[in-house]
């Protein structure tokens, strides 16, 4: 998995020492996940998964878990804003790990978690290769103004896509192809200083969790690395829920 060689910030968030102790969970299990040896298919995936049984009440992962938003306006998430699990994913469009995700895992685990209730998605774009992946980023927040981001995500993310590139007329075509009502909206909005100001935002929260590469992942603060086996995702998401479900019996 492709990690950042060309970073536009490394400035670590203002944070604790228990977020720091997560935060090091995070950068390692992308260093982990980009080993050599690392496989976004292998049967384990233990070396890219911080502890699932690690207690949040102990400032592990609780620090990290704040990261959620849960915010009902927030264009670029899907589910609840009170399902007991959040998942931050931190991604590029350009990233053949996302798409493998967004392809192959995201689809099971909205219809697992998401329908019932149990699971809410945000999505942080976090470009790192290049201007390109910057663009579209801008583009898919773009596309989220409308109403589409998920459906722009779905035809950016489709089999072959990223190798046609993410110049301006791809993206309109992919705008287009999302249901985007007004293109000529969607390109304003596109080159705007709110779209630039959103990206770095999120792209500033990753650099300053520690992240190296793409996909990377938070549920309910654990960190988790790489395009890992849908189970991986489904284990830590049951680890989160039960987690949680104690934690507001208390």
């Amino acid at each position: 998995m492709p990690s950042s060689t060309a970073r536009t910030s490394r400035t670590p968030l203002a944070i604790g020492v228990g977020v720091v102790a997560a935060a090091l969970l995070l950068g390692y299990a992308s260093y982990s996940a980009t080993k050599p040896d690392a496989s976004p298919s292998a049967g384990s995936s233990s070396s890219s998964v911080a502890d699932p049984s690690a207690d949040p009440q102990a400032g592990t992962h609780a620090g990290l878990e704040k990261l959620a938003r849960r915010d009902g306006a927030d264009k670029l998430a899907q589910g609840r804003t009170d399902a007991p699990v959040v998942l931050i994913e931190y991604a590029d469009f350009r990233c053949g790990y996302c798409g493998k995700f967004a392809r192959d895992t995201e689809p099971e685990l909205v219809e697992k978690y998401v329908e019932d209730g149990t699971l809410r998605i945000e999505w942080r774009n976090f470009p790192i290769f290049g201007e390109e992946s910057e663009s579209a980023a801008r583009a898919a927040w773009a596309a989220g103004q409308q109403d589409r981001f998920w459906e722009f995500h779905a035809a950016a993310f489709a089999e072959g896509a990223k190798e046609k590139g993410f110049g301006k007329d791809r993206l309109r075509a992919l705008a287009d192809e999302a249901g985007v009502a007004d293109l000529d909206r969607f390109a304003r909005d596109t080159d705007s200083d709110a779209a630039r100001a959103a990206v770095k935002k999120d792209q500033e929260e990753a650099y300053g969790l520690g992240a190296t590469s793409t996909p990377s992942f938070l549920i309910n603060g654990m960190p988790v690395a790489g395009a890992q086996p849908t189970r991986t995702f489904t284990e830590a998401i049951e680890a989160a829920k039960k987690t949680a479900g104690v934690a507001g019996g208390r």
